[in-house]
Parts: structure tokens; C-alpha cells; sequence
């Protein structure tokens, strides 16, 4: 029997503004795009998102102080602690990059809410999961729901739609652009949705079609539509590590549903026979594959492939790690270096941009946080949630190996929102532990 969850009006609250926020991330680039267009002011309308969460912290604060157990869960975490840590690193690193004149002002300010906001993020919704049950039970709509307008949106992108639409929602060359293609190969426009590109929307798509296996499996024809849409929508996204990340994301959810190790090996053994026989013929003679996937198009008018320009970042990227180890601060790589007074670091690998920003220390306590979390969501591995979240970590840890995908801010807040709400039960039943052994040393 699971733990019941106390309610007060603040954790209710909270909840619902927790809620609003992940339901409206997968259509956010789309929406305040299309309000800048019309108001100006983008940046103001870009945060929406992290004023929310400013505004929930004086709930969070309450609720912290009138639970005993959540505050004393919350002092003795290791994951908040080492967040802590990176929070102080990342503003001390911050500080002494702005005195340097490494930085400047609008690059630090935008680098330290990139690296910083999903983190504080998880801590508001581990609050708001350990305080009301709202979210526990509501997560699969709050995640599929707005999924099934991108994919829906998705689909009208590529069969119906002109590859311009999005320009009449302030889509262009000084915001996002309306579309993208392969290699400037008009031939392979590539689906957007509602993300900031094909890749976020991707990466974004590793989380939602594990969430259609697990609830929709009941359903047998909603169950085949949806995930044939979003398996479509993700195809013409052509976004490589997207659909290495999925295949990842699959193979790691299987891994954790079977329980004998015999099972495991045999179904891993047969599923790597399907996927190199079908990679093999379809790279051996589908001139149209090699040239979405691997970039070999002869009709491309790019001056360089992307293949060429990601290896030639991670190899400068590298460099600069190595004959700078301590990182040179916040802001002075990935795609907040864009809005820096130097030339911009983009490093096609968001640990290699830690890395540059905040040096191997900075790195290595990113990633104890990680492993922190990814344990936490182990032991609760017998619940829906954490078992998706670590399947499709698996594959979002792949896409940001090529890409930035943890400073997009749909796929961070979102996935960082619920594995918040995944790891609340571990406080309910520190709590509940306790009260048990109270009871039991009582006299009779």
C-alpha cells in the first residue's frame, strides 16, 4: 500500500501552477514566438516559465517549514546538497568570469538560467509531489495530452502545411527559423512541430513514445494511432540521435520490465540481430536513407556537412577543456556564449559544455547529481513514472553526447519536473518509517 500524500490548499496550488507549466513547455517556443512577433519584448515573454517558478517559491518555502519530515528529507539529500554545491560553483565560477571580462552581463544572466532552472525546477516539484496527490495521478495526461497536439501538428507540418507556415507566427531569421532542411537539401525539409527545431523535437519525442507504450497499450487502435503518429513525426525530424536515443530508450525500458537475467540477454541478443539487418539493408541500398542519415547527399548546397561541423566543435570543445580545466564560467559556452562579447563556443555535446563552463569539477558534480537521481528513480522502479524516466534517460543522455539537449528548456524543465514528482514517494515513506517506529517504542 503506497503512502497517502497530506493536501492543504498551498500544495494544491502549487501543484496546479506545476502543472501548468509542464503542460504548456511542448508549445511554448511556438507561442512566444508568436507574441514577441506581435508585442516585442521576447526575451520578457520567453521566461514565462521561470516567473512561474520564482512566484511558487514562497509556497514551496511554506510548505517546507510546515512539514517537518520534507524539511528534514530535503537537509539530509545528497541530491539537494550536491545542487547546492553546483549552484554555488556555477555563481562563483559566474562572478569571477563577469571581473575578468570573460562574460558579460546578458550571457552570464542567460547561461546560469540554462544550466540552473531545471534543477531548481525538480526541487519545486518534489515539494509539490510530496504535498498533494495531484500530480502522482495526473502525470500521464499532463505529459500526453500536449504531446498529442505537437505530433498532431507534426504531422500537418509535413503533409499538409507549406514548409513556410510558421512565419506567419514570427518564425524567421531573427527568431527561429521557419524550417529546416538536411544539409540545405531542400529535398529533406525536416518537422519542427512546436519545439525550437527538429532535434529538441526529437529529444522531446524520446520521453513521449515510451509514455504511449506504457498507457495506451490497453487500447489496442488508439494505442497502434498514436504511436504511429509519433513514430512518423519523429521519422521527418531526421534528427539522427533522436532515433538512436529511442532505440536506447526501448532497449532500456524492456531491460527493466523483464525481470530473468536469461530473458534479458536472449531478447537483447534478438533485438541487436533486427536492428543491424535492418540498418544494413537500408544503408546498402536506399539511396534516400544515406542521405538523411549518414549526409551524403551530392545535391546538398551546404558548404560544409553537418557531420564535418559537429566533429570539428567536439574536437575544439575538447581542446579547451583540456588546456583549461577549471572552466572559464558561465555563459562563455553553448548557446548562451551566442549573446557573449567573444566568439561563441559551441561545443555539440552539452557535458562538454559544462565542462567549458565550469570546469571538470563542475562536470563531475553534474553528473553525481545525475547518478543520484537515476538511483533514487531505481528504487522506485516498481512505479510507472520512474521506469520511464530511466528509459528514456538513457536515450536523452546519448542526444546530449551530439547536442545541447539539456539547455532546451521544453525537454529539461519537463523531464526534471516529473522525475521531481517521481522521487516525492521516497520522502513519504522516510515519514512514514518514522512514525512507525515512534509507534512501536511507546510503551504499551
Amino acid at each position: 500500500m503506497k503512502p497517502s500524500i497530506p493536501d492543504s490548499k498551498p500544495a494544491r496550488i502549487l501543484s496546479w501552477m506545476v502543472a501548468v507549466i509542464l503542460c504548456l513547455l511542448p508549445l511554448h517556443a511556438l507561442l512566444t514566438t508568436w507574441a514577441a512577433s506581435n508585442f516585442g519584448h521576447p526575451d520578457v515573454f520567453r521566461i514565462w516559465k521561470e516567473i512561474l517558478i520564482i512566484l511558487s517559491l514562497p509556497l514551496v518555502a511554506w510548505l517546507i517549514v510546515k512539514n517537518p519530515g520534507l524539511k528534514k528529507w530535503l537537509a539530509k539529500s545528497w541530491i539537494v546538497r550536491l545542487i547546492v554545491l553546483y549552484l554555488l560553483i556555477q555563481l562563483a565560477w559566474g562572478v569571477w568570469a563577469l571581473k575578468t571580462n570573460r562574460v558579460n552581463d546578458a550571457a552570464l544572466v542567460y547561461g546560469l538560467g540554462i544550466n540552473l532552472r531545471f534543477f531548481g525546477f525538480f526541487i519545486v516539484c518534489l515539494v509539490a509531489g510530496a504535498t498533494a496527490p495531484m500530480l502522482a495521478r495526473n502525470w500521464p495526461k499532463i505529459l500526453l495530452w500536449p504531446a498529442a497536439l505537437v505530433v498532431a501538428f507534426g504531422l500537418a507540418q509535413h503533409f499538409i502545411l507549406p514548409d513556410n507556415f510558421l512565419r506567419h507566427f514570427g518564425y524567421g531569421s531573427n527568431t527561429i527559423p521557419a524550417y529546416q532542411t538536411v544539409d540545405a537539401n531542400s529535398h529533406y525539409v525536416r518537422v519542427q512541430s512546436t519545439l525550437r527545431g527538429a532535434n529538441p523535437l526529437g529529444a522531446y519525442l524520446i520521453l513521449v513514445i515510451p509514455a504511449l507504450l506504457l498507457k495506451l497499450r490497453k487500447y489496442l487502435y488508439l494505442w497502434l494511432a498514436s504511436l504511429s503518429a509519433a513514430l512518423v513525426v519523429l521519422f521527418y525530424s531526421y534528427s539522427r540521435s533522436a532515433l538512436v536515443g529511442l532505440a536506447l530508450a526501448i532497449a532500456s525500458f524492456g531491460w527493466i520490465l523483464i525481470k530473468r537475467p536469461t530473458a534479458k540477454w536472449i531478447t537483447a541478443g534478438i533485438l541487436s540481430m533486427l536492428l543491424i539487418s535492418g540498418l544494413y539493408l537500408g544503408f546498402r541500398s536506399n539511396q534516400r536513407i544515406q542521405d538523411i542519415f549518414l549526409h551524403t547527399s551530392s545535391s546538398s548546397t551546404s558548404a560544409a556537412s553537418s557531420n564535418e561541423v559537429r566533429n570539428a566543435a567536439l574536437k575544439d570543445s575538447f581542446r579547451d577543456v583540456t588546456r583549461q580545466p577549471l572552466g572559464r564560467g558561465p555563459g562563455t559556452a553553448g548557446p548562451a556564449s551566442l549573446r557573449n562579447n567573444h566568439p561563441a563556443r559551441i561545443a555539440e555535446d552539452y557535458y562538454l559544455q559544462i565542462a567549458q563552463e565550469v570546469g571538470v569539477i563542475g562536470l563531475t558534480i553534474f553528473l553525481a547529481i545525475l547518478a543520484l537521481t537515476v538511483r533514487q528513480l531505481w528504487l522506485a522502479r516498481h512505479d510507472m513514472l520512474p521506469r520511464l524516466l530511466l528509459a528514456s534517460l538513457v536515450g536523452i543522455s546519448f542526444v546530449n553526447l551530439v547536442s545541447h539537449a539539456w539547455a532546451d528548456d521544453t525537454l529539461s524543465l519537463l523531464w526534471w519536473g516529473l522525475a521531481g514528482i517521481a522521487c516525492a514517494p521516497a520522502i513519504l515513506k522516510a515519514n512514514k518509517h518514522k512514525v512507525n517506529e515512534k509507534t512501536q517504542q511507546k510503551p504499551a
